[in-house]
C-alpha cells in the first residue's frame, strides 16, 4: 500500500506521459486529508455524508468555542473517512480575520511516519 503511487487530487493530467497524474504515498494521503477537510457535506451526490464541512465555518464568528467546535469536526471527520489510511495526533485551529487556519499533524498508519498538512480556509 505504502510502496505505491496513486492518483493525483485534483485529478490532473502528466504533460510526458498523457495519462492521468500520479502523487507518491505520502502525498496521497496528504491530499486526502484536504479533500475531506474541504467538502461539505451534502457536496457529493454519491456520498453525501462525505466531508467536512469547514468552508461554512468560516461565517460563524471568530471565538474560542468556534476553535473547540472546529478541532473537534476536524479530528471526527478525518477519523470517519481517513482512519485506515492515518492517526490524527494534533489538530491546531487558528482563527486569523476571515479565515481559519487548522493544521494537522498524523501519522500514516502504512508506514508509521509522521506527517502535517496545514490548509487554510478562506
Amino acid at each position: 500500500m505504502a510502496d505505491r503511487d496513486d492518483y493525483a487530487f485534483p485529478f490532473r493530467i502528466d504533460p510526458a506521459s498523457r495519462q492521468a497524474q500520479r502523487a507518491p504515498y505520502d502525498a496521497h494521503v496528504a491530499q486526502m486529508v484536504r479533500q475531506v477537510l474541504l467538502t461539505t457535506p451534502g457536496e457529493r451526490a454519491d456520498l453525501p455524508e462525505f466531508g467536512c464541512g469547514l468552508r461554512a465555518l468560516v461565517f460563524a464568528g471568530n471565538s474560542d468555542a468556534l476553535s473547540a467546535a472546529t478541532q473537534m469536526l476536524v479530528q471526527q471527520s478525518l477519523a470517519r473517512w481517513l482512519s485506515d489510511y492515518i492517526t490524527v495526533r494534533t489538530v491546531e485551529v487558528t482563527p486569523v480575520d476571515a479565515e481559519i487556519l487548522v493544521r494537522i499533524e498524523y501519522m500514516l498508519v502504512a508506514t508509521r511516519a509522521s506527517q502535517s498538512v496545514e490548509v487554510r480556509v478562506i
